[in-house]
């Protein structure tokens, strides 16, 4: 006979869900809120710069590795505002020269053959030759290039990319470990011994935890990505069941990040990758422990971006089980009204920049690292308190 227990039973802060099994409270940006303290700042005295090795940015908002949302001229455009933009190595850029038909292919087609026509389209091979036009193309602009990969090809395309003139490398996909193990030889993968063969800045990602992400550290990337399936196009939650809310994720990963600098003095930078529609969702994260954030949704929305008023998944065009979907989120503003503003709606949707910068100098912060030590608290009335008329007449942050 199996002994009556306390439904709230808890060991070690983790809550008894059934027989043996123990999970953990978790918690995501609509759940907690920021507290100001006692100081307030002028908005020109608040830094919201971003280092990354030996680049600068103006802004800590990186334009996500996603073929609606990045293409190169969506990245030269990024850059010159300020911010960086990944471009997808193994996207439609690098498969076909003439991109802006497919593009169109894929805004075209309706929503029972979407999932088919991705990956019909995605079939055709990478080639060599896209890649270092792409990367010659984003770098003619001046501007800062970072492209990324998954694992089983990094070896292939990190130093290709290096070699003609790629800044930055990212090696990513849903879950990044230290090292793959295939029965393939050439499909095995050491992350360590990636990153020591490269010259350029190495983000590595995609993690939720402590450990996994003091692992890359170890490997010596210089970033850790942390986010899995928050996306407003992915899938992953759903069709794998993986993940982890982005509040705690960051906060996890950010303790691992404070605990590796103490103890060897090199500093790895988090970056929240997904989930941050809003300029509040944004700060959150910063708040949490980010040093940056990766977001596509809301760079979707612009009227330069390539997906033309629709956003869809990395994971889509899978062969086997997509993990993505395609969603019509149609074009708000400009990328500059988008990122610097100024900001013609009133849902957080525009002028990212500006809301950080405010947000900070009510929260007293005066840069990104200040930022990080501001108090949070649970808040899970946060969205709806006092807002029934917003929600009943969807205006502000009843949309």
């Amino acid at each position: 006979m199996v002994a009556l227990r306390d439904e709230n039973q808890t060991v070690q802060g983790r809550a008894l869900i059934g027989g043996k099994k123990l999970a953990r409270k978790t918690y995501g940006f609509d759940e907690i809120s920021l507290v100001p303290g006692k100081i307030t700042l002028d908005l020109e005295l608040c830094d919201t710069s971003f280092i990354l090795g030996k680049h600068k940015f103006e802004f800590p908002i990186i334009a996500s590795a996603m073929d609606s949302v990045v293409s190169p001229e969506s990245a030269a455009e990024i850059a010159r505002l300020g911010g960086l933009a990944v471009l997808n190595l193994q996207g439609i850029y690098t498969r076909y020269e003439n991109y802006k038909e497919i593009l169109k292919k894929i805004s075209d087609a309706d929503n029972d053959s979407f999932v088919p026509l991705m990956q019909e389209l995605y079939k055709e091979s990478v080639k060599d030759e896209l890649i270092k036009k792409r990367i010659k193309e984003i770098k003619n602009t001046d501007g800062i290039c970072a492209v990324s990969s998954t694992p089983n090809v990094a070896n292939i395309y990190g130093p290709l990319a290096q070699s003609s003139g790629a800044d930055i490398f990212v090696v990513q996909s849903t879950v990044v470990s230290i090292e793959h193990r295939s029965t393939d030889p050439q499909a095995t993968f050491s992350l360590k011994d990636f990153i020591q063969k490269m010259s350029i800045p190495v983000i590595v990602g995609n993690c939720v935890t402590y450990d996994v992400a003091l692992e890359h550290m170890k490997s010596g990337a210089s970033a850790v990505l942390v986010g899995i399936g928050p996306g407003a196009a992915c899938t992953s939650r759903g069709v794998l069941g993986i993940g982890v809310p982005m509040a705690t994720s960051i906060a996890d990963c950010a303790a691992a990040r404070d605990d590796y600098f103490n103890k060897t003095g090199r500093y790895v930078h988090i970056i929240g990758d997904g989930g941050m529609g809003t300029g509040g969702d944004v700060c959150k994260a910063i708040a949490c422990g980010a040093d940056a954030v990766m977001i596509g949704l809301p760079f979707a929305k612009a009227k330069e971006a390539p997906g033309n008023g629709f956003h869809w998944g990395m994971a889509t065009p899978s062969p086997v089980l997509p993990r993505g979907t395609r969603i019509k989120v149609g074009s708000i503003g400009t990328l500059k009204e988008i990122l610097l503003g100024p900001a013609r709606l009133d849902d957080g949707t525009q002028n990212f920049v500006g809301a950080l910068k405010t947000s900070m100098s009510t929260l007293g912060a005066q840069n990104i690292k200040e930022m990080q030590q501001v108090e949070v608290v649970l808040a899970p009335s946060i969205l709806s308190e006092g807002k029934t008329f917003q929600k009943a007449q969807k205006l502000g942050m009843g949309k």
